[in-house]
C-alpha cells in the first residue's frame, strides 16, 4: 500500500463490496445474522490468547508513544473485556430485530393502506481512536440492523482490532453470509480517512468515535452525513434537596469509575444554598479516589487547597482524574451554566425534590438527562440496547446512544386495490 493511487483503489473496492453485501443483509433472515453473531461471540473466547498477545503489542507502542493514561485505559483488554465483547455480541443477537419492524400503519379513506417500516441504512463507515471493542460492537451492530460496514480503527489499536475482526469474519463465514459485511481497512494511512470519507454514493453514514481533532476532521471533509458528538463535558449538578450520601455515591461514581469515557462527569454543580454542608464532604470523598479539583471562589472558600478554576476549565473535557467545581444559584443557575458550556451529552440532577428533577430533566437540551443517577450509564448496553455504536448529540436521524434502531430508516409501503388519484 505505496501510494495514494493504491489507497484510493482499495477503498473504493471496500465501498462497492459493502454495497453488495448490504443488498443481501437487507433481505437476509434473522436467524442467519444471529449465526454469525453468535459464532463471533465464540470465537472471541476461543481466540482470546491471540487477541491478548495483540493487545500486548499495541499497548508496548502505545506507552512508548507516551499516551496519557485515560487512552491506555481505552486501549487495553483483558480476559474480563474480551468475554464482556463476547457477551455483548450474544446480547446483540437476542435483541428484536428491527429490519421489517411496522412503526405504525394506518388506512385512508379512499382505501389505501399505509405502513412505515424499518429498513437499513446501508453501508456505514465507522472511524475510531483507542478502543478495540468498537470493532465488535459496531460491526454487530451493523449486521444485525442489516446494514454493511466499513471498519477504520486507530493505529494505537491495529493488531487488537485485526484479531477481534477476524472473529467477526469467522462467524459470517459460518452463518453463509459475505465476509465483506464487515470489512476493516488494511493501512493506517491518513489518507484512508479521507478517502472513506468521500464514498458518497457507496457509503450512507458515517460514524466517528475519539477524540475531537478526528470529529472535526470528520465533520469538516466528509462528504457522506455524519452522526456524532464532539465533546462529552458531562455535569452532575448537587441540588438543596438531594440526599448527602446518595450525591456522594453518584458524584464518585460518574466521575472516577472510568475517566476516559465520553460519559465521565467533568463538571460538578452545587446549589449555593446547601455548598457549606455539602461541598466539603464531596470534595473529600473525590480527593480520596485521586481527583484533582479545580474551584470557583466560593468552592476554594469551603474546601481549602483546591486549584482554581479558570473559564477554559468549564469548556474543557479532560478524560482523567480531573474535575471543576462550582456553586450555582440553584437549578436555574444549574441549567444556565450547561446550556452556555455543556456539550449536549450527558447531565444528571441529584434531589428528592419530583418538581426540580421535572424542571431539568425538560429544560435541559441534551441527548441524556437524568435524575439522581450516575452519568456512566450513557451507554447503549446499559440502556438495553446490547451495545452501541456510539453517542449522537445532533438532532437529525437519531440522539443518544446509537443502537439497533438508531441504524435504521423507514420506508413507506403503499397497498392499493387500482385507486387513481383524482
Amino acid at each position: 500500500m505505496n501510494t495514494e493511487q493504491d489507497i484510493k483503489k482499495l477503498i473504493q473496492e471496500m465501498g462497492q463490496a459493502a454495497r453488495k453485501a448490504a443488498a443481501i443483509l437487507a433481505t437476509c433472515r434473522t436467524e442467519a445474522k444471529n449465526t454469525a453473531l453468535r459464532a463471533a461471540a465464540a470465537a472471541l473466547r476461543t481466540n482470546e490468547k491471540d487477541i491478548l498477545s495483540a493487545n500486548a503489542r499495541d499497548m508496548e507502542i502505545a506507552k512508548g508513544r507516551g499516551l496519557t493514561g485515560a487512552l491506555l485505559d481505552r486501549l487495553l483488554l483483558d480476559s474480563a473485556r474480551i468475554e464482556g465483547m463476547a457477551r455483548g455480541l450474544e446480547d446483540i443477537a437476542d435483541l428484536p430485530d428491527p429490519v421489517g419492524d411496522v412503526m405504525a400503519s394506518w388506512d385512508r379513506p379512499n382505501g389505501l393502506k399505509i405502513s412505515r417500516v424499518r429498513v437499513p441504512l446501508g453501508v456505514i463507515g465507522i472511524i475510531y481512536e483507542s478502543r478495540p471493542n468498537v470493532t465488535a460492537d459496531a460491526g454487530a451492530l451493523c449486521l444485525k440492523s442489516g446494514n454493511a460496514a466499513i471498519l477504520r480503527g486507530g493505529s494505537e489499536s491495529a493488531h487488537s482490532s485485526r484479531a477481534i475482526h477476524a472473529c467477526l469474519g469467522e462467524g459470517l463465514r459460518q452463518a453463509g453470509l459475505p465476509e465483506s459485511a464487515i470489512q476493516l481497512i488494511p493501512t493506517q494511512d491518513r489518507s484512508a480517512v479521507g478517502e472513506l470519507l468521500g464514498l458518497a454514493g457507496l457509503v450512507d453514514i458515517i460514524v466517528p468515535r475519539g477524540g475531537r481533532s478526528l470529529i472535526e476532521r470528520v465533520q469538516n471533509e466528509s462528504k457522506v452525513p455524519v452522526m456524532a458528538h464532539l465533546d462529552g463535558i458531562c455535569h452532575v449538578y448537587v441540588d438543596r434537596d438531594a440526599d448527602l450520601e446518595k450525591a456522594i455515591n453518584i458524584a464518585v461514581n460518574a466521575k472516577m469509575r472510568r475517566t476516559g469515557i465520553c460519559g465521565a462527569m467533568e463538571t460538578l454543580l452545587i446549589d449555593k444554598a446547601v455548598a457549606d454542608k455539602f461541598l466539603p464532604p464531596l470534595a473529600e470523598a473525590l480527593r480520596e479516589k485521586g481527583c484533582e479539583l479545580r474551584g470557583d471562589e466560593l468552592a476554594r472558600s469551603l474546601y481549602p487547597g483546591m486549584e482554581a478554576a479558570t473559564e477554559e476549565d468549564w469548556d474543557t473535557e479532560y478524560l482523567e482524574a480531573i474535575l471543576a467545581i462550582r456553586c450555582v444559584d440553584g437549578v436555574k443557575g444549574a441549567i444556565e451554566h450547561i446550556a452556555r458550556h455543556g456539550s449536549h451529552h450527558t447531565d444528571s440532577i441529584v434531589t428528592e425534590n419530583a418538581d426540580t428533577a421535572a424542571l431539568f430533566l425538560n429544560e435541559v437540551d441534551s441527548a441524556i438527562v437524568m435524575h439522581n443517577a450516575s452519568t456512566q450509564f450513557a451507554d447503549g448496553g446499559e440502556f438495553g440496547m446490547g451495545a452501541e455504536i456510539g453517542i449522537s448529540t445532533g438532532k437529525m436521524h437519531a440522539r443518544g446512544p446509537v443502537g439497533l434502531e438508531q441504524l435504521t430508516s423507514y420506508k413507506y409501503q403503499v397497498q392499493g386495490n387500482g385507486q387513481t388519484r383524482p
